[in-house]
């Protein structure tokens, strides 16, 4: 596993944008300095996720950027990601682990403490704590507290993101 740079990390969202607009925006993000980059699509089918996947890869790969992709172990490896972010309803960490090794980057969404353990023991390389603001971009999320976020920094050796 190669040094993990989440200092500035880009989740996409597609909603409202043609491919073209994303592919920009990607573009611009990854010139603007996002050290790494998730690819996040919730209604796309397994083979709009595939084919999205590829292209963003491809703008990715030209910046040297990982791309992770939101929740599909398959389309991730199918493109040749470099890695998956894992929410609490996907597959489990130590599932995703078994399967790829440690040839791919795992992320993992937690909101406790005793959760952010569990996926840090299962073989996440990083988490994602949130959200910790209210959001458009995840109706139904339940916000987790700034102090719950500082708890789980303590807890863990692993990179830690607010989302």
């Amino acid at each position: 596993m190669k040094q993990l740079d989440t200092t500035l990390y880009f989740i996409t969202d597609s909603t409202g944008l043609n491919d073209d607009e994303l592919f920009r925006i990607t573009e611009q993000a990854l010139a603007g300095g996002a050290t790494i980059m998730q690819l996040r699509e919730k209604n796309r089918t397994t083979r709009e996720y595939i084919r999205l996947a590829k292209h963003v890869h491809e703008i990715s790969l030209r910046y040297k950027v990982p791309l992770i992709i939101d929740d599909r172990l398959d389309v991730a490896m199918a493109v040749n990601a470099e890695g998956v972010h894992l929410g609490q309803s996907d597959m489990p960490v130590k599932t995703a682990r078994k399967i790829v090794s440690d040839k791919m980057i795992i992320g993992a969404t937690t909101k406790t403490v005793e959760q952010a353990l569990e996926a840090e023991e299962s073989g996440a390389d990083y988490l994602g704590v949130g959200a910790i603001y209210p959001t458009t971009t995840k109706v139904k999320t339940v916000l987790t507290s700034v102090d719950t976020l500082k708890d789980i920094c303590k807890a863990v050796s692993i990179p830690v993101n607010a989302i």
